[in-house]
């Protein structure tokens, strides 16, 4: 039986050969550790399939729900043409002060806007003055995802793309009777999509350095 340490050499390794190092961002990685952030950032490569998937869709304007220290939000950032523009939701104004400051060592201010506060109230704001977007990324607190994706879906350009992170809950999406709210909030996520005629999705499981998880993959009709 493979091991989580198999998992995590076989992402060092995945690592080494296809994302150089970058000074940049081992750099905001050990600011948020310093600031004490929590350290459940997407991993590099999972970084780099986020700056992959923009390119892929040549994405100009880009929703991510959950900032954390901006280590995601570089990634899509580095993704976007000089015109593009990620905005990112981030509730703790702490953890938003700090990936205002990586983002602008990481030289991506003008393409990225930190919106502070809770993301239920700063939606229907951009809804009313932003544009609609491309790719929309949702890594936020679980038990709002039902919501964070009927967000997504009026915010949605024709054939965009939703990702959602950390959908897997390290097997426990399956218990009905989960009594961890953020299962529960990925369930009802899945039910919507189920049901919902305006969305084709998939579901990836991932193992690596993040341990086992994984993500939605969805575009919009």
């Amino acid at each position: 039986m493979l091991t989580n340490n198999v998992w995590h050499d076989v992402d060092e390794y995945f690592i080494d050969k296809l994302i150089p190092f970058d000074e940049t961002m081992e750099n905001v990685l050990q600011t948020n550790k310093n600031a004490g952030i929590p350290e459940i950032d997407v991993s590099p490569t999972q970084g780099k399939l986020l700056y992959l998937l923009a390119k892929i869709k040549g994405a100009q304007n880009i929703l991510e729900i959950g900032t954390l220290g901006g280590y995601s939000s570089i990634w899509l950032a580095r993704a976007l043409p000089e015109s593009g523009k990620v905005y990112t939701l981030e509730i703790e104004p702490t953890y938003a002060e700090v990936a205002k400051q990586n983002i602008l060592k990481a030289g991506c201010s003008s393409k990225v806007e930190v919106i502070v506060g809770n993301a239920l109230h700063s939606l229907p704001t951009i809804k009313n003055s932003g544009p609609l977007f491309d790719l929309i990324f949702i890594d936020a607190d679980k038990p709002n995802n039902p919501q964070y994706l009927k967000w997504a879906l009026e915010l949605a350009n024709s054939g965009a793309l939703i990702i959602a992170d950390n959908v897997v809950r390290n097997g426990e999406v399956i218990d009905d009777k989960s009594e961890d709210e953020r299962v529960q909030g990925v369930r009802q996520f899945m039910d919507l999509l189920e049901h919902e005629p305006r969305i084709e999705s998939t579901a990836i499981q991932t193992v690596g350095i993040k341990g086992y998880d994984g993500f939605i993959l969805a575009i919009v009709k």
